[in-house]
């Protein structure tokens, strides 16, 4: 059977991919998708989630805890075939790894190819406090719902 892997991408891979790694996650089998998530910058490589993104997953049941940040590779454009990013800053910064149009195509920016109506850009919780952590889960929940209702058509 052939698998589809996804990529989750934000700056540090320590708010908003690793919330959007557990909850795409937990809508999609595990036997047909992989889920990952990386960071555009080098800032948190090795360590775990914020504190603040694994109390908000952990709120609503989703245990993200075992995730280790890394940071966005070239190879990741052949291991996975689609890559959400959070932001217009992590779209730009990814297709500047791109090596062609194939590795282009498989950049989408998560609310904007989920089609919400919030816009377009994931907003970084990271210097705010619990409520943009909740806000930052329920547009990714929400994006998430869509994203996994399609795949799973």
């Amino acid at each position: 059977m052939i698998m589809t892997r996804i990529l989750m991408v934000c700056l540090g891979n320590i708010c908003r991919s690793p919330l959007a790694h557990g909850i795409l996650e937990s809508k999609l089998p595990s036997d047909k998708f992989e889920v990952d998530s990386a960071g555009t910058a080098n800032y948190h490589i090795g360590k775990s989630p914020d504190h603040r993104s694994i109390a908000i997953a952990k709120a609503k049941g989703l245990d993200i805890s075992n995730q280790k940040c890394r940071q966005f590779e070239l190879s990741d454009f052949d291991n996975f075939d689609i890559i959400y990013v959070m932001d217009q800053s992590n779209y730009d910064n990814v297709v500047k790894l791109a090596r062609d149009a194939e590795d282009i195509a498989k950049v989408k920016l998560i609310l904007q190819d989920a089609q919400t109506s919030t816009g377009h850009e994931v907003p970084d919780p990271y210097w705010g406090n619990t409520q943009d952590f909740e806000d930052v889960f329920t547009l990714l929940d929400d994006a998430c719902e869509k994203i996994s209702y399609n795949l799973n058509r």
